[in-house]
């Protein structure tokens, strides 16, 4: 079924326009609302943001739709994705609302759901609200003397920071270790810093200085060129770069070589394999996880299960068989011992808890398996079904057949983007790119 306003990871799109609008918030707000005043008891809603300037037009708006169908809601202010879904928890919420885009820059914003036990509502809770959103909530309002209540609630930060310090092992401190922690002007920008510092390191923090417009700006983990030189000028033993809303992590070795997702995988599931901690007999992944990963976990009798891109297909297939760790190449990683999605901060954590267990440098610890060279490629599409076009149909058959069985290829439609995004892999670099390439030029001529 086609749905109108949520895609793979909630709502999103350009702030201020269709469908981001404080209107369309006031109307989620409402029907978020109605969909959970049917349970039994006093009704609470927390709602936490990122620091983009249109985030305090939709906490006001959301505040009000919710509010105005009795519910009572908690504003928790700039906190990262995964602090509301902690408090959702600890709060004994029903619903937990997060404002944010996540990697976009500040020109587009997003909402994301959060149910009572921490995880992402199911497709099915968001179609039901999605109905509701395009529907008759006029007679839906409460009487006036039954309307809810908004306040804000002070500490939300370090509730957040206490969970994640304290499933860093207690035996261990960071005493000695110098960390570039880049937040990207965005939702960790204080909370990221002290959580390092209180456990023992010293931090030089980048991308703190967030003032509503730079959030992602030439920062963060979707730019880590500013975390690298700072590591390398700071002569830092790592550096950790955050994404806007701090569910994903990029990290640089002490020369600022990057290591992704994948790698940081490798290196903890590897580390609680040897420990018995590693359950499901191995990691969720998704198609976009590296060839050379899928090796390594083989190589040690463990499986790489894949899913479709998107932490929300990798927590569903952890919850099914399973599985407590799971994630994307992105840095988007779940550790469902502790968390119910991907946390950039908690991510961090366990790299540092490896790196000070075994005390190596991260130059070591960061390269667990030689990566199998990936091209990608994006195709911007603004309408039509150009994957259903017979001359990019006979383009990927072709492709298929020139990576052969040494190679894969994914191409989708962004969930998030009006791309379609292209993957290709093979052992010879320049092949995959030749397949991005024709691949790109085919989607571009059906576009036209």
């Amino acid at each position: 079924m086609s749905r109108r306003y949520f895609g793979t990871d909630g709502i999103r799109g350009r702030a201020n326009e269709p469908p981001m609008t404080a209107d369309t918030a006031l109307r989620v707000g409402m029907a978020a609302g109605v969909h959970i005043r049917g349970r039994d008891g006093a009704h609470r809603v927390v709602i936490g943001k990122d620091t983009r300037l249109s985030c305090y037009m939709f906490e006001h708006a959301l505040a009000a739709g919710l509010v105005s169908v009795g519910m009572e809601v908690l504003l928790l202010g700039p906190i990262p994705t995964p602090g509301v879904a902690t408090l959702t928890r600890s709060m004994r919420a029903d619903l937990g609302v997060m404002i944010s885009a996540s990697h976009n820059a500040y020109t587009d914003n997003g909402i994301k759901l959060f149910g009572p036990d921490g995880y992402k509502l199911s497709d099915e809770a968001e179609t039901a609200i999605e109905a509701l959103v395009d529907g008759e909530l006029d007679g839906m309002r409460s009487q006036s003397s039954r309307l809810g209540q908004v306040r804000r609630l002070q500490g939300a930060l370090g509730r957040y920071s206490e969970f994640c310090k304290n499933a860093y092992p207690r035996n261990l401190r960071l005493d000695g270790l110098k960390i570039v922690v880049d937040a990207a002007n965005g939702a960790a920008y204080r909370v990221a810093p002290e959580a390092l510092w209180e456990l023992g390191a010293e931090v030089v923090p980048i991308g703190v200085e967030p003032n509503g417009v730079n959030i992602n700006r030439g920062c963060g983990s979707t730019a880590p060129g500013a975390m690298r030189e700072a590591v390398r000028a700071h002569g830092a033993h790592l550096g950790i770069a955050l994404d806007g809303d701090a569910d994903r992590v990029i990290v640089a070795d002490e020369t600022g070589r990057l290591v992704d997702g994948d790698q940081i995988m490798a290196l903890v599931g590897g580390w609680l394999h040897e420990r018995g901690g590693l359950r499901g007999g191995g990691v969720v992944g998704t198609v976009m996880s590296n060839l050379g990963f899928q090796r390594f976990l083989e190589a040690r009798g463990l499986v790489l299960e894949r899913t479709g891109v998107g932490d929300r297909h990798v927590v569903e297939r952890m919850r099914e068989k399973g599985f407590n760790m799971g994630g994307e190449p992105s840095g988007h990683i779940v550790f469902s011992d502790h968390a119910t999605t991907g946390d950039g901060l908690l991510a961090a954590l366990r790299v540092l808890a490896v790196l000070v267990e075994r005390g190596r440098p991260m130059s070591e610890l960061g390269r667990q398996f030689e990566p199998t060279p990936q091209t990608h490629g994006n195709v911007r599409c603004g309408g039509g079904r150009p994957l259903e076009d017979a001359a990019v149909k006979s383009a990927l058959e072709a492709a298929e057949e020139r990576l052969g069985g040494e190679g894969r290829l994914v191409v989708r439609k962004s969930g998030t983007e009006p791309l379609i995004r292209i993957m290709a892999e093979h052992g010879d670099a320049g092949l995959a790119s030749a397949v991005v390439a024709d691949l790109e030029e085919a989607i571009r001529k059906s576009a036209v």
